[in-house]
């Protein structure tokens, strides 16, 4: 079942083409998205978590069309979304801030500090609960973003480059909260660093050029790594040069 379907899709920023002609769906599960610097992957994002417009096409979330701003909504109150660069205010406690998007996002009133203190303990930050946001690490601050981003249990969990700034640890902790957080919800993740995805994803989706140059599972990309031609220190890694590489002389061809 699709919880996320995305038909025709373009976008552009002023001259330059971010996304051409993309068509994607995505149903529960981890869902790793990667791709070079440019290569559309915030823009993707972006348009998921509503917070931009497409230039052409058709996205459905949960069932509607979100050029519907009825619609549009009552989604934006089942979506969890970390940008690449998120803003909080610093001088709020996480406490506060957290408890904040959950208002943000129209929880009851009387769910929400349950709720602010398990997303809070899912990160990693109990302790720090009632320290105020600027006196924490980046790494902390970025956990603070995964914990406004899941604090209403969202359907759809949209992560734009979520393990920057955190440790070894931090991220293999991250990589199981992820495979818990995608047995009943929709999780895109959007990043550079293809272990992760190797280790929590699904499924595979590269972006090369606002165009999807391969999808498939990890295990898949693995297998082509090991065939394939492709520069990189494992299978995976491998397997991604050589799916950008093959894309390229694909569209290289096609010109």
């Amino acid at each position: 079942m699709s919880t996320i379907r995305v038909t025709g899709l373009h976008v552009r920023h002023r001259r330059t083409v971010a996304l051409e002609s993309v068509d994607l769906d995505f149903g529960p599960g981890v869902h790793g998205l990667l791709g070079p610097n440019g290569a559309g992957k915030t823009s993707l994002i972006r348009v998921l978590a509503t917070v931009a417009a497409p230039d052409g096409g058709r996205v459905e979330l949960l069932g509607d069309d979100i050029r519907d701003h009825r619609r549009r909504a009552a989604v934006r109150r089942r979506l969890g979304y970390l940008p690449q660069e998120f803003g909080y205010y610093p001088g709020f406690t996480v406490r506060e801030f957290v408890a904040y998007v959950a208002w943000l996002k129209e929880m009851p009133a009387t769910e929400t500090p349950a709720a602010v203190e398990r997303a809070v303990a899912r990160v990693g930050l109990a302790d720090r609960i009632d320290a105020k946001v600027k006196t924490l690490s980046g790494g902390m601050i970025r956990r603070v973003g995964i914990a406004q981003a899941i604090v209403n249990e969202p359907d759809v969990l949209l992560l734009d480059e979520p393990t920057a700034g955190l440790d070894p640890e931090q991220r293999v902790e991250f990589r199981a909260l992820l495979r818990e957080l995608g047995a009943r919800s929709t999780v895109i993740v959007s990043t550079h660093l293809v272990e992760d995805v190797a280790a929590a994803c699904t499924e595979v989706t590269l972006v090369e050029s606002g165009r999807v140059a391969y999808r498939g599972t990890p295990a898949a990309l693995a297998e082509l790594g090991e065939a394939a031609d492709g520069v990189g220190d494992n299978p995976i890694e491998r397997g991604y040069t050589a799916a950008l590489r093959a894309h390229r002389g694909l569209e290289g061809a096609a010109r």
